[in-house]
C-alpha cells in the first residue's frame, strides 16, 4: 500500500520539473488552452450562434476533429498488436507510450464533444440510468460506451505496467494479458462504431455506404502511426530514451500499406459516384468541384489528396522511408491530408445539399478555429505529462524508494 500511495506523488514531482524548453512548451500550450476556455465561455453564454454551424449544417469543425481523433486513439493499437501478438521486441519496449497517446486522444475526443454540445452542463443526458442514454437504439450511446471503455482499458493497462516498473514488481500476466487482448479488439470497435454513427444516416447519401467503417479503420492505422512516429522522433532527440529503428520502420511500413488502401478506397468512391452521376453524388461533387457557385471546400479536397499522394510516394521509396530526417515530412503530409479527408472533407459535404435539397455552405468562424487549436493544445499538454512520466519510469528516474530525478 505504501508503494501505491507514493507512486502518484513521485510521478507528479518528476513531471513538474524540467528545463527552460519544457516550461516554455507547457506555457505555450497553457495559453492556447486558455483561449479554448474563452471559446467555451462564449458558446455557453451566447450559444452556438458564435460558430459557423447552422440548422442545415449542424456538425462542423468540432465534429470533424472528434471523428479524426477517434482514429488517432485507435491507431495506438499499431504498437500494442505487434508487441504482444507478434512479440516484436522493439515495439514491446515502448508499448506504454502508445497507451499514453490513446488516453490523450480519447480525452481530446471528449473535449470536442463538450465544445460541440455548446452547453457542457447538459452532459448528464449521456450518463447511463440518470440521463437519456437510449441503448441499444442509439448509435451515439454505443459510441460513448466504447470510447469510455477504451479509455479505461488503456488507463488501467498503461498505469498498471508503469506501477509495476516503478515498484520493481512482476506483472501478473493472468490479469494483464487479457486486458491487452481486449484493448486490441476494442480499438477496432471504437472507430467502427464511430463510422456506424454517420453511415447509418440514410438521409445522407455521401455517408450511407458499407465501405465507411473500412475507410475509417485504414485511415486510423495511417494517421495514428504517423503521429506516433513524430512523437518517437521528438523523444529520441530530446530525452535519454532511445527508441529503436526497428520500431519506427515497422510503423512506417504499416502507414505505407494503410495509406495506400485509404487512397484506393477514396478513388474508388470517386469513380463510383461520378461515373453515373445522380443527385446522391452532389455532396462529393460539391467537395471536388463546387456546387451552385459554392466552392469553399474545393481547395481543402485537392490539397488533401495532393498531400496524401505525395506522402504515399515518399513512404513507398525505401531511401525516404528509412531516412529519419525526411520521414517526418511524409508523416506530416499524411497526417494533415487524412485530417482534412476524414474531417472537414467528410463531415461537411454530407450536409450539402440537405435531405430537402437546400444548398448552404459552412465555414468555421474564428471562435471555432481558436477553440479547436486550444483543445488540441490541451490534448498535447496532457500527452506531454503522460509521456514524460512514462519515460521517467522506463529510464528508472522514477522508482520506489529513490529520488525522482529532474528531467533535463
Amino acid at each position: 500500500m505504501q508503494k501505491l500511495t507514493s507512486f502518484a506523488p513521485d510521478y507528479a514531482r518528476y513531471v513538474l520539473k524540467g528545463g527552460k524548453m519544457f516550461y516554455a512548451w507547457m506555457g505555450f500550450l497553457a495559453v492556447l488552452s486558455a483561449i479554448a476556455m474563452y471559446g467555451y465561455y462564449l458558446q455557453n453564454t451566447e450559444g452556438l450562434i458564435v460558430t459557423g454551424m447552422t440548422s442545415q449544417i449542424h456538425d462542423g469543425l468540432y465534429f470533424a476533429n472528434l471523428v479524426f481523433l477517434v482514429g488517432v486513439a485507435a491507431g495506438a493499437v499499431t504498437i500494442v498488436f505487434p508487441a504482444y501478438v507478434y512479440h516484436h521486441k522493439a515495439m514491446h519496449e515502448v508499448t506504454v507510450l502508445g497507451e499514453m497517446l490513446a488516453i490523450s486522444a480519447v480525452i481530446m475526443v471528449m473535449l470536442f464533444v463538450f465544445a460541440h454540445m455548446g452547453r457542457p452542463d447538459r452532459l448528464w443526458h449521456m450518463i447511463p440510468i440518470i440521463g437519456i442514454y437510449n441503448l441499444p437504439g442509439s448509435m451515439l450511446g454505443w459510441d460513448v460506451l466504447v470510447l469510455t471503455g477504451y479509455l479505461l482499458l488503456n488507463f488501467i493497462g498503461g498505469f498498471y505496467f508503469l506501477y509495476k516498473k516503478y515498484s520493481g514488481g512482476t506483472i501478473n500476466k493472468t490479469f494483464y494479458m487479457p486486458l491487452i487482448y481486449i484493448s486490441i479488439v476494442w480499438a477496432l470497435s471504437i472507430h467502427t462504431v464511430t463510422a456506424f454513427l454517420i453511415s447509418t444516416l440514410v438521409a445522407r447519401p455521401m455517408w450511407h455506404h458499407s465501405m465507411m467503417p473500412i475507410r475509417f479503420i485504414v485511415t486510423a492505422f495511417a494517421a495514428g502511426p504517423c503521429l506516433i512516429i513524430l512523437v518517437f522522433q521528438i523523444i529520441r532527440n530530446n530525452t535519454k530514451l532511445w527508441i529503436q529503428d526497428e520500431a519506427i520502420n515497422l510503423l512506417s511500413t504499416i502507414v505505407t500499406w494503410c495509406l495506400g488502401m485509404a487512397l484506393f478506397l477514396t478513388l474508388s468512391e470517386i469513380v463510383i459516384d461520378l461515373y453515373a452521376r445522380t443527385e446522391h453524388a452532389n455532396g462529393l461533387y460539391y467537395l471536388m468541384f463546387g456546387l451552385h457557385g459554392l466552392t469553399k471546400l474545393v481547395p481543402w479536397f485537392w490539397g488533401s489528396l495532393a498531400a496524401m499522394l505525395v506522402a504515399f510516394a515518399m513512404f513507398l521509396t525505401p531511401s525516404i522511408r528509412t531516412n529519419y530526417k525526411l520521414l517526418p515530412i511524409a508523416c506530416v503530409l499524411a497526417f494533415g491530408g487524412i485530417w482534412v479527408e476524414k474531417g472537414m472533407g467528410l463531415v461537411v459535404p454530407g450536409f450539402i445539399p440537405s435531405p430537402i435539397g437546400e444548398v448552404t455552405e459552412y465555414y468555421p468562424t474564428l471562435i471555432e478555429v481558436m477553440t479547436t487549436i486550444g483543445l488540441w493544445a490541451m490534448g498535447f499538454f496532457i500527452l506531454t505529462i503522460l509521456l514524460k512520466g512514462a519515460i521517467g519510469i522506463l529510464l528508472g528516474d522514477i522508482k520506489y524508494g529513490g529520488q525522482a530525478a529532474a528531467a533535463k
